[in-house]
């Protein structure tokens, strides 16, 4: 016998080792479960529903909550658990998120009483099951019709006691209207929702030409609409990408106002992707180590009348850059990243937008197809039953004869078969018939469905027999789900020229500076005291490339913003603190790589500016002898972008761009060796960037402007009479 110590069985022979090899432990003990939880627990079909979610509402639908009163959610969580074996908080989640309460969905599924939580807050929990109460919603209607048709497959339940359908018919793309996130093993899914009409419009186009293109599909369904409203960063290019491939991500933006009054803002909604919880609390993180400085105070204010989120401002604060400054630092701007994988048939695909409506359009035409095909049936059935009537309105004392005749009961039907030439069918309908309805005027009313239902039936046939006929049978139920329950947009498309960028500027050092560029495309920002130490040691020249000149400097502080205007119509932004600072001895930066210039392309002029002053203007003087002057602000914009294309017009290359905030006299030199002096009041004002502008100097063909500027001393000799006052003018010649 085996000694015992401490309870631990000794001396015992160990127990045999199998070895067993990792791939064949992972298929037979790991796989199963993965599959498990990728078919039948975390992925949507292609009804729009995880199991999870059928389960639920088919139970309802079971217990008549379709038509009838509420009930208290504990029923519904119960009786769940017929089809749904994983325990009562598990269902009751999956009805919180489906409740009109929760207000996670567009279209909510149950119409619930009692506190439901919201999906906006992580704080504020739901209640007990026995204190709510909950019906299907009558925009069920319209996922269940059918179910009952034999339009989808039914399957046993987990202990084979039931049935539940394996789909649900829904006669709208429910997968593209109820937004759906779950994470299985291996891979995920992350799908958001669309406005329920942009989907029945983009489905019937799609029904009516299947060749139906992404940038189609992308101006009728214009981008994700989510029951939270808040705003969409509108980025076509980004959601074209979503739409053919089913990834991507996009940016949600809150939604708020300023009261002027209170000196506050209130944030009214927010990303469907956030909660108020995540934002306060970053919000008073930023507050607390002084990197919110404009904010005095942030609370909580939801309500009865809904989400409201409070922010009390100190005086003078500018409550648009507040706002840019907190959509950068806090989830008050959130991306939504988009996976839209789908079973498909038992199996998981990730695809576009066009790709799932196709996949829907199949399932749904098989669905009505069935549907049809069981309608069809049950009218024949009545159409055959009404035949065998309609024999004996030819002799109902024939037939009351034959049955009061007949001496046992089971030789009725086959005696009214006989004598009527009926079949057995026909024979059982007519023997149930009551005793007062053996009269012709009830004959006769019943036998005049014949012709309406015979129609009826043709008509069903014709519709299951043909593709095109089913396609327009569902395009005309989209049209009526449209008409009957859709909404407006709730989330709002912004756009990014509406946007204010917010920029990072309270860590930049703001000082004097020395800006010089060359011909070439050099570059330097040089410190006034490094200026002076140049100067001190005797060295005040700037270093060069052999051939090279400078063309342009002046004075700027380190915060200012940084304009160049290159040789191939594009102007690129920048900041003089995007620069290094370099000495005077130093080559500089090259600016055609630093700013990532088109290939071939060559700075023409550079202009550092604290503000795009509306009275100021840039001056563009072209080859052709022509000029224009655009106003500064042309060029402002609120997004953060590095480069302007069609900055300026490509009727002929530009010979010289120069920045006027008042007017001033522009010398301008032609390949002759002529020249005029004008005044650039003279040089009239278009508001279109491109325009070509008007000739400010009469050339021959072989002539071109080489030189502009004005910067020139006005009090040579050499450029005596050059002065004209009227545009067109005949240059002369500079004298030598």
């Amino acid at each position: 016998m085996a000694k015992k110590k401490n309870n631990i069985t000794e001396d015992l022979p160990p127990a045999p080792v199998t070895a067993q090899p990792i791939t064949e432990t992972i298929e037979k003990n790991y796989m199963p479960y993965v599959m498990t939880v990728i078919v039948s627990r975390a992925i949507p079909e292609i009804d729009g529903f995880k199991p999870s979610h059928r389960k639920l509402l088919y139970t309802m639908y079971k217990m008549g909550l379709l038509t009838g009163p509420r009930t208290k959610s504990t029923n519904i969580v119960g009786a769940t658990m017929k089809l749904n074996p994983h325990g009562d908080a598990a269902i009751y989640e999956t009805m919180v998120r489906l409740t009109r309460g929760n207000g996670a969905l567009l279209h909510p599924f149950v119409d619930s009483k009692g506190n439901f939580g919201k999906h906006y807050s992580s704080d504020m929990a739901y209640a007990a099951s026995r204190y709510t109460e909950a019906k299907l919603d009558p925009f069920c209607a319209e996922i269940f019709g059918g179910i009952d048709k034999d339009a989808v497959d039914m399957t046993d339940n987990y202990d084979a006691t039931m049935k539940e359908p394996v789909l649900l018919p829904t006669s709208f793309p429910n997968v593209l209207v109820s937004p759906n996130m779950g994470i299985a093993v291996g891979m995920a899914s992350k799908i958001c929702s669309f406005n329920l009409g942009e989907i029945c419009d983009g489905t019937i186009t799609l029904l009516k030409n299947p060749n139906t293109t992404t940038e189609e599909l992308l101006d009728i369904i214009k981008a994700p609409d989510f029951s939270g409203g808040a705003g969409i960063v509108y980025d076509r290019e980004k959601l074209r990408t979503i739409y053919e491939t089913g990834e991507g991500s996009f940016t949600l933006r809150a939604r708020y106002v300023y009261d002027k009054n209170e000196n506050c803002i209130d944030i009214l909604e927010i990303p469907y992707s956030t909660t108020i919880e995540l934002i306060l609390k970053k919000i008073t993180d930023m507050i607390k180590d002084g990197s919110l400085k404009e904010v005095t105070d942030a609370r909580n204010e939801i309500d009865l009348h809904g989400f409201k989120l409070t922010l009390d401002l100190r005086r003078g604060t500018d409550p648009e850059k507040l706002m840019a400054k907190l959509f950068k630092k806090t989830p008050l701007q959130d991306n939504f990243a988009c996976n839209f994988n789908i079973l498909i048939d038992g199996t998981p695909r990730t695809m576009g937008i066009r790709e799932i409506l196709t996949e829907w359009i199949r399932f749904r035409m098989t669905c009505v197809k069935r549907e049809l095909t069981f309608d069809l049936g049950k009218k024949k059935e009545k159409l055959h039953l009404l035949l065998g009537l309609g024999e004996i309105l030819l002799d109902i004392d024939k037939a009351i004869r034959i049955v009061r005749e007949t001496e046992k009961e089971d030789d009725v039907v086959p005696n009214l078969m006989k004598g009527f030439d009926l079949d057995r069918t026909q024979a059982e309908y007519i023997a149930e018939i009551k005793l007062r309805h053996l009269n012709r005027e009830y004959i006769t009313e019943r036998i005049s469905e014949i012709n309406s239902l015979q129609k009826e039936i043709d008509e069903l046939s014709s519709i299951i027999e043909s593709e095109a006929k089913l396609k327009r049978y569902i395009s005309k139920q989209l049209a009526h789900i449209k008409n009957k329950y859709a909404v407006p947009r709730r989330t709002r498309l912004i756009y990014e020229d509406d946007i204010t960028d917010y920029q990072d500027e309270e860590h930049i050092e703001n000082y004097s500076v020395r800006l010089v560029l060359s011909r070439d495309g050099f570059f330097k920002k040089i410190t006034h005291l490094s200026l002076r130490a140049s100067t001190l040691r005797g060295s005040d020249e700037y270093k060069l490339k052999e051939g090279d000149a400078v063309i342009l400097e002046e004075d700027a502080e380190n915060t200012d913003e940084l304009i160049f205007i290159g040789s191939k119509c594009r102007m690129y932004k920048s900041r003089v603190a995007d620069f290094e600072q370099v000495k005077a001895s130093s080559l500089g930066e090259f600016i055609p790589a630093k700013l990532d210039f088109e290939e071939g392309e060559r700075v023409i002029s550079m202009k550092a500016l604290k503000s795009y002053e509306p009275s100021h203007n840039i001056i563009y003087i072209f080859e052709n002898g022509k000029g224009v002057k655009i106003p500064v602000s042309s060029y402002e914009t609120k997004t953060n972008r590095k480069k302007l294309i069609n900055a300026y017009s490509d009727a002929s290359p530009l010979a010289a761009a120069i920045y006027e905030s008042e007017p001033t006299d522009i010398l301008i030199t032609t390949s002759s060796g002529k020249g005029i002096i004008i005044n650039s009041s003279l040089i009239p004002i278009k508001s279109t960037r491109t325009s070509a502008g008007v000739a400010l100097i009469t050339m021959k063909k072989t002539d071109r402007v080489v030189t502009a500027s004005k910067d020139f001393d006005k009090e040579t000799s050499s450029l005596q009479g050059l002065h004209k006052t009227k545009i067109p003018a005949s240059p002369s010649a500079i004298k030598k």
